[in-house]
């Protein structure tokens, strides 16, 4: 592992992080094809690490929302009324949208390990295909404010069938908010913000379990700082664009990439280049998604 791969896989980690295509299908696999094995316990860790640069870039972007959020929960308790203020009613959908993700993730750990390349094409593709439908079908009318109880349930259950590597945690919460009716930009909004619970607390898990693999292995220390920097920074820069992007336009682009993907994987692995599972493929869980 050395800088400049460091820095374009945390390119890679924040482009794929937002967008609706799974970071976790291109990380894995760029990586393999790039020289990293899964075997490798300092590439997974360098792996799960990254993430936390993308975490840290939704709170940097959302941190206003997040604020009035937290405070109107807080303000509400203190009254009685926890469901008084249109941010404090968000904020507990928030916290019900998480609960799903949770429970698997922690139930789910090892089984979501053990999953490989040929899981991964498969869900680009299958879930390609469910937001095809989302993108075709679904009435786009209803915005943020109009989040509401089915919503979270929804979307949270979305969330956690993306804990399956190449569902795409951005990309499940999108199409299953799409699903219930959510303009596309609505859709993104709830799934960024819906992702901060999860992803933190999984940023902080593997931290925690993952940092004593690279005492004492410097070069490894420093590629992993270099690739959370720019995953960050550049996840900032992805998060803002998605969102215009999605006032105006279509989700049929990343169907196309999601399936293009997914068939590049299967011929990869048919073909012998990618192996077809990995004993120890990472993953954000518990809790978290890929």
């Amino acid at each position: 592992m050395n800088i400049l791969l460091a820095a374009f896989l945390g390119v890679i980690q924040a482009a794929t992080e937002f967008l609706p295509v799974s970071s976790t299908a291109h990380l894995l696999v760029f990586g393999e094809l790039l020289g990293q094995s899964l075997e490798d316990e300092r590439f997974r860790a360098f792996v799960a690490i990254i993430q936390v640069g993308t975490t840290i870039s939704v709170i940097a972007y959302f941190r206003q929302a997040l604020w009035e959020i937290v405070r109107a929960v807080v303000a509400g308790l203190v009254a009685r009324d926890p469901l008084g203020t249109a941010d404090a009613r968000i904020g507990w959908l928030i916290a019900l949208g998480t609960i799903p993700a949770a429970v698997a993730g922690l139930l789910l750990e090892k089984r979501i390990e053990s999953l490989g390349n040929v899981v991964i094409a498969a869900s680009l593709v299958v879930w390609g295909l469910v937001l095809l439908l989302a993108e075709r079908f679904a009435k786009h009318q209803r915005t943020i404010s109009d989040v509401g109880l089915r919503d979270a349930i929804v979307v949270g259950v979305g969330q956690a069938l993306a804990l399956v590597p190449g569902t795409s945690r951005s990309g499940a919460t999108i199409t299953t908010g799409m699903l219930g009716g959510l303009t596309r930009e609505a859709a993104a909004r709830f799934s960024f913000l819906l992702s901060v619970p999860i992803t933190l607390a999984a940023g902080v898990y593997k931290l925690v379990k993952v940092l004593p693999v690279l005492r004492g292995r410097p070069d490894w220390t420093i590629a992993t700082l270099v690739g959370t920097v720019v995953s960050l920074a550049f996840g900032y820069v992805v998060i803002d664009w998605l969102l215009h992007w999605l006032r105006t336009r279509s989700t049929y682009v990343f169907v196309a990439w999601r399936i293009a993907a997914g068939i590049v994987i299967a011929v990869l692995v048919w073909k012998g280049v990618l192996p077809e599972t990995t004993s120890a493929a990472p993953s954000v869980a518990p809790p978290g998604a890929p």
